[in-house]
């Protein structure tokens, strides 16, 4: 349930009405809106009597809550959150991109992406330290010494970073040199993991499980909101089905459909969806068209030789190109 309260409200009373729905044993979680602020009613076992706070002093209206996600719906807060990370803003009408090699690893490497894709217009640079992949023998990643190459470009280009954590364990490590933590299609329904995303001062950009429904996947963004972290970018990156032109299937249908559930930003991560290069670039452009918050590309100076993902990942003088193309493309339609 949400109390909304009165346009011009004063503290006092927007307290008030926070003492009374914790006095009853639930929940109360303030929502700043646009003009007003509303309080979001949790942990209810029940339907809530509304007549307990429609009296209250400040409040507008009560308005029932129909979804089993309450902080992420679109129900509970109808403005768009917006998301600042450095010079980017996701879900204020831009479009901006993340970029980077799928893995860090070297110093030399990164650092030569990170000023291509920064010269072509990113605004984030991604890396992964920590790899969680399909076999055991692949790449795993660097580690801390990938961190501390991540933290390197930042420093010496001004990007924010982003990176996966992999467990709760690593969690307060990769908090330390990241500006926005990133947690994999793999670990969607780690919920300790979620919970403790939940606690981080860090963004969290949520990526969509192989097989999740739309309802599983802001499922575990209110994990993440639920712990007092509303800062969540949710990334669609392709669902398994049964086709073999492309590594999964890019459901370019859940941009719209999320932006109808729920007020968080999302962007399209095109080169995890394709697996192959020559399709990375044109889902980028339909993800541009269709109104997405961002997209995140990846970006290797040697692809023939990353460790990790080659046959996806963009030669820079590409991303330059698609750069160009992808910002025209939403200057027309995507605001």
């Amino acid at each position: 349930m949400l109390v909304v309260m009165e346009k011009g409200t004063s503290e006092e009373k927007i307290q008030a009405a926070v003492n009374a729905i914790e006095k009853r044993g639930y929940t109360a979680r303030p929502i700043p809106g646009g003009d007003r602020v509303s309080i979001g009613i949790l942990h209810n076992k029940g339907s809530v009597d509304a007549t307990h706070f429609l009296g209250l002093d400040g409040v507008k209206e009560v308005i029932p809550v129909t979804k089993p996600y309450k902080l992420v719906s679109r129900e509970f807060k109808q403005e768009n959150t917006h998301i600042k990370v450095g010079d980017a803003v996701f879900g204020n009408g831009s479009f901006p991109v993340v970029a980077g090699p799928c893995a860090v690893e070297s110093e030399e490497q990164v650092m030569s992406i990170a000023k291509s894709i920064k010269e072509a217009g990113a605004k984030l640079f991604r890396g992964g330290a920590f790899k969680p992949r399909t076999s055991p023998y692949s790449f795993q990643g660097l580690g801390k010494q990938g961190l501390k190459f991540l933290a390197k470009v930042r420093e010496e280009t001004g990007l924010p970073v982003v990176t996966e954590v992999m467990d709760v364990e690593n969690f307060d490590l990769v908090e330390e040199y990241a500006d926005v933590v990133q947690i994999g299609t793999r670990n969607m329904q780690n919920f300790s993991l979620l919970r403790r995303a939940g606690k981080s001062k860090r963004p969290v950009i949520l990526k969509r499980g192989m097989s999740a429904m739309l309802q599983e996947w802001l499922m575990a963004a209110e994990y993440i909101m639920e712990e007092g972290n509303s800062n969540v970018i949710l990334c669609e990156r392709g669902v398994r089905t049964f086709v073999r032109h492309s590594r999964n299937t890019l459901d370019l249908s859940v941009v719209p459909a999320v932006k109808k559930e729920s007020h968080l930003p999302i962007i399209v991560d095109p080169s995890h969806a394709a697996g192959v290069r020559d399709q990375v670039i044109p889902l980028a452009y339909a993800s541009a068209a269709l109104g997405a918050d961002g997209v995140m590309i990846e970006v290797h100076n040697h692809p023939e030789d990353a460790l990790s993902d080659g046959a996806q990942s963009l030669y820079p003088h590409q991303f330059f190109a698609a750069m160009e193309k992808m910002n025209a493309i939403h200057a027309i339609v995507g605001k």
